[in-house]
């Protein structure tokens, strides 16, 4: 922090010691960090606390006690992914500044106009957003961005991840990421190996720099520019602020006039870390073979020692002063006293400290040149004088060490006078919000368990629709207290709009219900294509939509489309102030976030009628911008499914969406709740949800039979049923971190 405002930050974000995307560095305790808000505002800068993580039930009650005296102290804004903490603050900490982080996954005008109206002053956006897309949010949201300059690039959209969660139980969304992205894995169209072992490294993007598009990016309504920098050393900080101020700076004064970045600047940023050289990032494409580093990040490099030893002395080790004018008056018989004048944060601050009285010289006066000399010794202070001027009447003297005493009680009284600026007073200590936030009523563990089944190809729909025992997946479980069959969403990109009408008819000629799935990704590719196919969408006779970002409620709601919404697992909702929010934002059925284990979601959703438990599914372990095949074989704009293939021999697979343009990594071992039937019953939720992804045909068919024959009363309780040799029960049990 303090490297990034000697450097010439305006702003820095930093974690507590709770709550953080980081939460493997090194954050200041309590008073660590109230101490670096002061610091901050000493030197004209804003400190910013990052609580983007996601929140579980308990960790809220903790929230208040944790952010109420950062508040008072001054905290200028605070980073969040959840909603139900944005809700929080928005409620007991009115006039702090909320910033919606990059977590939140924000792809456009529509989602940047939800957050907005739920109280964010500043979206984030996600790292892959074009600066045409930048520019659309600027145009359309009175928001203040913030987008990503320089650092490192996360392969998946932020917020998306599970892959760590998946893998090892370091979660992404809690600050743990293991960042298994950096790890190299073969990519396999069935036999055949695609990439060289020298090309494994096919998820690890090269860092971002941008020092070629600062111009760009401000005319796009670009109002503040990230530098990725936590867990950096303060060297790193330091260098990498310093050079993207000189430029900054550069165009402020004189624009695109002569603007040229000097290639020396790029070879100290390289100088300070390499992970296989730069890349502009998404500003300018949507994805592309030369933004992944391909190689490993070589172990050992030659070092720029002098350019080292030159950012340790400019700014790492060097105290910052801000400057300051006084004026130092010595009058016989009178206190002397010293006036100080500062500019912070384009304010001017000014104090007059009196100090003892100013004798009659017996021997040699004072002069004004010994006293200054003194009153200038601010080391160990935030100041120095800039300019110092001593008005003497009279042959007076004054005892050094009073001097010295008047000086430290000016400084002192600067220092609280600049500080005071800033704080605050809560007028009473809020009580934990409840009302509103209670779920259904519990209902009785008895009774049909009202199975939804999502497929995105077909082939899965085809063979569900001529099950053999649809007739009775669909009916007896009602009288029989087990399992029905009783929805079906279908893919809308996958199966196309044409076919939507057919396959909804196809449908409810079953009995069942229909809804259409928005993608994971809703940008230009995704707005083009529903709006292409918006007739369509009014007249095929969805039952409802099952929405997986935080654009889509906003979109529904500006077309019209006012069919019931199911928020899929996406949406995160981790405690109950989230939830609520949901709901708010017109959420009819919440699908419970993936990453809950049964205790945290008995917590958040016991009895709730209207949430959604998945209890089977490849899970998405990584939803990206970029993709593989087009990475390791190029782009032919036909979706297949490739294999990675990792150091322990797991084969995941990747899907590619070429309709929306963008990849799914997903779990190799499904998710199967298959033998948790009465932990399941025993949460008291109505509503469960398989999700078909990658299955064929008769993987669909024998799925669901063995579902419904171990969770019907009559049924086989023994024997899991054709491919359950692999699975996984996800987090159910174990939960995250």
């Amino acid at each position: 922090m303090r490297a990034a405002i000697a450097a010439g930050a305006d702003a820095v974000y930093m974690g507590g010691s709770r709550f953080g995307a980081r939460a493997y560095a090194d954050n200041p305790d309590e008073q660590g960090f109230l101490e670096a808000v002061d610091y901050a505002h000493l030197h004209g800068c804003k400190l910013y606390m990052t609580v983007n993580t996601l929140m579980k039930e308990d960790e809220m009650k903790e929230l208040y006690g944790y952010l109420a005296p950062c508040y008072e102290r001054g905290l200028d804004a605070v980073i969040v992914q959840d909603l139900g903490v944005l809700f929080f603050i928005k409620e007991h900490f009115p006039g702090l500044s909320i910033h919606a982080s990059t977590q939140m996954t924000i792809t456009g005008a529509y989602g940047a106009k939800a957050l907005a109206e739920l109280g964010a002053e500043r979206i984030v956006t996600a790292r892959e957003l074009s600066l045409e897309e930048i520019r659309q949010i600027h145009q359309e949201v009175p928001v203040e961005i913030e987008s990503f300059v320089h650092g490192a690039l996360c392969y998946c959209y932020s917020g998306q991840c599970l892959m760590s969660s998946l893998i090892g139980g370091r979660s992404g969304n809690r600050g743990r990421c293991a960042q298994p992205c950096r790890l190299p894995y073969e990519v396999k169209r069935g036999s055949r190996t695609l990439n060289s072992k020298k090309e494994s490294y096919v998820l690890n993007l090269k860092d971002l720099c941008t020092l070629d598009l600062i111009p760009d990016m401000l005319e796009a309504g670009v109002y503040s520019m990230k530098i990725e920098g936590r867990m950096k050393s303060p060297r790193y900080t330091a260098g990498v602020v310093s050079v993207y101020r000189k430029y900054l700076d550069r165009y402020l004064k004189n624009g695109r006039k002569g603007w040229k970045v000097d290639p020396e600047d790029k070879k100290l940023l390289l100088d300070l870390f390499d992970r296989g050289g730069f890349s502009e990032g998404y500003y300018r494409h949507h994805n592309g073979r030369n933004m992944v580093a391909l190689e490993e990040k070589p172990a050992f490099r030659q070092t720029n020692q002098k350019l080292f030893e030159e950012l340790d002395q400019k700014y790492v080790q060097t105290e910052k002063q801000e400057p300051v004018r006084g004026v130092l008056t010595l009058r016989e018989g009178q206190p002397a006293s010293l006036t100080l004048t500062c500019q912070t944060g384009g304010r001017t601050v000014s104090v007059e400290v009196s100090g003892g009285a100013v004798q009659k010289a017996q021997n040699q006066p004072v002069t004004a040149e010994k006293a200054e000399k003194q009153v200038k010794k601010t080391g160990g202070t935030p100041f120095y004088f800039e300019d110092l001027r001593t008005e003497l009447a009279g042959d007076v003297f004054i005892p050094v060490q009073a001097l010295n005493e008047l000086r430290r009680n000016a400084l002192d009284a600067l220092e609280k006078e600049i500080l005071a600026l800033y704080t605050r007073k809560i007028a009473a200590e809020a009580e934990t919000l409840e009302s509103g936030f209670a779920v259904s009523q519990k209902l009785p563990a008895e009774g049909p368990l009202r199975l939804a089944v999502s497929v995105e190809e077909p082939e899965q729909l085809q063979a569900l629709l001529s099950h053999r025992r649809l007739a009775e997946l669909t009916g007896s479980g009602r009288q029989k207290g087990g399992i029905v069959l009783s929805e079906i969403a279908i893919d809308g990109g996958k199966i196309h709009g044409d076919m939507w009408r057919e396959a909804a008819a196809a449908i409810h000629e079953k009995g069942l219900s229909c809804l259409l799935i928005l993608p994971h990704i809703f940008r230009e590719e995704a707005i083009r294509y529903f709006e292409e196919n918006l007739g369509r969408l009014k007249e095929a006779g969805f039952d409802g939509i099952l929405v997986r970002s935080l654009e889509e409620p906003m979109w529904l709601r500006e077309k019209g489309i006012s069919l019931p919404q199911v928020f899929d697992d996406t949406m995160y909702s981790w405690n109950r102030m989230a939830l609520a929010q949901m709901r708010q934002m017109g959420a009819d059925r919440i699908t419970i976030p993936l990453e809950l284990n049964s205790r945290e979601i008995e917590t958040v959703y016991q009895g709730d009628q209207n949430a959604e438990l998945v209890v089977y599914g490849h899970l998405p372990m990584m939803v990206s911008a970029q993709c593989v095949k087009k990475t390791v074989s190029g782009c032919d704009k036909k979706p297949e499914i490739l294999r990675m293939k990792d150091r322990t021999g797991k084969l995941l697979p990747v899907k590619n969406h070429c309709v929306f343009c963008y990849n799914t990594i997903y779990n190799p071992s499904p998710l199967s709740l298959l033998q948790e039937e009465k932990t399941v019953r025993g949460l008291g939720i109505r509503n469960l949800r398989m999700k078909f992804t990658i299955e064929d045909g008769k993987e669909v068919n024998a799925i669901l039979t063995a579902f419904y024959d171990r969770w019907n009363p009559d049924g086989e309780p023994s024997g899991d049923g054709e491919g359950f040799r692999d699975f996984t029960r996800g987090h159910f049990r174990r939960g995250v971190e």
